[in-house]
């Protein structure tokens, strides 16, 4: 589907700029880092997966993370943060150990499509990326399309970031399975520094059955800010501007659930399958523990959808410092 033309009304931060799908030149700080997600969820929410390209030119390494997850299947993730980068800067190919991945946009903030071919592992309980990443060699492949289903919509002056509401397409290999793949999912495109260590914070962007689609971020613990956007079936925006998070956490502070206020519409998050990730300080501040999850969200007034939901959970001694 076509992005929609905007107007002053949808986007009060102005439009996405097309040229921005191209990569950027880096900043000088080490914790510069130009970063591209691509998630997917299947409509029925049996399966779905996600994959984080983050470029960290000062570091000299890309971090890449790739997975496919469902309710009634284990995890099988492909975490690798030590990807070296490409002989051309601007390319979204990465190579390394068992590992070979490309991301084309084929129409600027319209359509992108994504190849890979990788060996990850396969963990019963997804916890255990907490602690070294043992388990059972599997192969992941993905050949899938992200088609824009809604308005790119870029985030307010001081932030360089815009999100895609998508739909999403194509064929994913798991072990010996070979899966076709049709539903929906989030595309985001950031640079600047990123600081996985302070503050924590949360994100989320989801699909309601009468197609609204819903995004937002906010910091923890307060939610004292919202960004993000609610966009209702028939076109148009309106901004995000109260978010608030508030996650009950189980073993290994995964969260069992969580509730979300979004511009005064409450939400239940029933997380079903988590792909979590150990993130350690390069300058020696501690490791965070990042869960992801792809969840149903349950709106108060009747309403539910999938999407996907993240925590940023920094050390202890971070938080509100």
């Amino acid at each position: 589907m076509a992005t929609k033309e905007p107007t002053d009304a949808d986007l009060p931060f102005g439009p996405t700029n097309p040229i921005d799908e191209r990569t950027h030149p880096a900043g000088p700080e080490p914790l510069w880092n130009e970063s591209y997600y691509m998630d997917f969820v299947r409509h029925d929410a049996t399966l779905g997966g996600y994959v984080r390209i983050g470029r960290y030119p000062n570091l000299g390494v890309i971090w890449y993370w790739a997975c496919v997850v469902g309710p009634d299947r284990p995890l099988v993730t492909v975490i690798d943060q030590a990807v070296p980068f490409p002989s051309r800067y601007a390319s979204l190919e990465v190579r390394n150990d068992g590992l070979w991945a490309d991301h084309t946009v084929e129409t600027p903030l319209e359509h992108l499509s994504l190849g890979l071919e990788a060996f990850g592992v396969a963990l019963d309980d997804p916890g255990e990326t907490y602690h070294g990443l043992r388990g059972e060699r599997t192969a992941l492949g993905f050949d899938l399309e992200w088609e824009t289903d809604g308005i790119a919509f870029r985030w307010p002056e001081g932030f360089d970031r815009y999100e895609i509401p998508c739909r999403v397409h194509g064929e994913i290999l798991v072990g010996d399975e070979r899966i076709e793949f049709d539903g929906t999912g989030q595309r985001d495109h950031s640079w600047g520094v990123r600081d996985w260590w302070d503050p924590a914070w949360c994100w989320t962007a989801f699909r309601l059955d009468d197609g609204t689609r819903i995004h937002a971020v906010t910091t923890l613990p307060s939610g004292a800010f919202g960004i993000g956007y609610l966009q209702p079936p028939g076109g148009g925006l309106d901004l995000v501007t109260q978010f608030g998070a508030v996650p009950t956490l189980g073993p290994e502070a995964i969260p069992t659930d969580a509730r979300l206020e979004i511009n005064g519409l409450g939400v239940t998050v029933e997380p079903l399958a988590w792909s979590p990730v150990l993130l350690e300080a390069p300058d020696g501040r501690g490791e965070s523990r990042f869960p992801r999850a792809m969840a149903r969200f349950h709106v108060d007034d009747g309403r539910s959808g999938t999407g996907w939901i993240e925590f940023n959970q920094p050390p202890p001694a971070s938080v509100g410092a």
